[in-house]
């Protein structure tokens, strides 16, 4: 076997399995006489999980490293020719294959529920590869999560360029615009002005809450007043009642 076929079986292993494999390689280079290629292997360094899930995925997958390929050409045209409505396309774009990846990278390794950071150092990884050709040449062979410093082969356009895992972004965000001293002084005003409306608005509020306070404390009153005048006309038709028998009883007894 050549050094380069070492290697690639080396990496296509689970990290757990790395070491002894790698002792195994090193034992036959120096077997076949390979010296160089034993001294080479054993300076393989075992690969973190996000670098062999990344690894994993071009190895079963073989089209992801020819879209992230496309991708950084298409980026780096659109850059060169500075059109920002196709920068914003492809934008749009890679997240999408930078999602689709990430997804079809873990279904690959049978990870169902990986880690917000093993998730969070594939997705930086497989935008590092789009950004920098030195991360792509390495898919495959990766011995860690890779980040991309923002001063890769796009330039520096996208020096500013954010590397949110959750938003794997590859475009600089505009520079915000100048404001003359008179715009600054007129957006004062109107922030004053809004304050002092939020302030009459709540003045009015609380002035209506007292009002509605007292209209349920002078309805209270006034049920009350209803009820007690109820209850007063209730006794003296009882008391008519009672005076009406009586006046019959009087009457009955005067004509006997």
């Amino acid at each position: 076997m050549t050094l380069q076929a070492d290697l690639d079986t080396l990496y296509g292993v689970v990290p757990e399995e790395f070491t002894a494999l790698r002792t195994q390689l090193v034992t036959a280079a120096k077997k076949r006489g390979d010296s160089d290629a034993a001294k080479e292997i054993a300076h393989a360094r075992r690969p973190t999980a996000a670098a062999w899930v990344v690894n994993n995925l071009v190895r079963t997958d073989s089209t992801a490293r020819t879209r992230l390929t496309e991708m950084t050409s298409e980026l780096r045209a659109a850059h060169s020719a500075m059109d920002g409505a196709r920068i914003r396309e492809l934008t749009t774009l890679q997240r999408r294959l930078v999602t689709d990846l990430v997804r079809a990278a873990f279904a690959a390794a049978a990870l169902a529920d990986p880690s917000a950071a093993l998730r969070g150092d594939v997705t930086e990884t497989l935008q590092a590869a789009i950004a920098d050709p030195e991360v792509a040449a390495r898919l495959g062979r990766l011995v860690k999560a890779e980040q991309w410093s923002g001063f890769g082969d796009f330039g520096a356009s996208l020096a500013d360029a954010s590397t949110d895992t959750a938003r794997p972004d590859l475009v600089a965000e505009p520079k915000p615009p100048r404001v003359s001293k008179a715009e600054l002084r007129s957006a004062e005003k109107r922030h004053a002005n809004a304050e002092a409306a939020v302030a009459d608005g709540t003045s009015v509020l609380a002035t209506a809450r007292r009002r509605y306070e007292r209209l349920l404390e002078t309805l209270a009153v006034a049920e009350q007043a209803v009820h007690d005048a109820e209850q007063q006309l209730q006794d003296a038709n009882n008391e008519l009642a009672e005076a009406d028998s009586a006046w019959a009883e009087l009457r009955g007894e005067s004509r006997t």
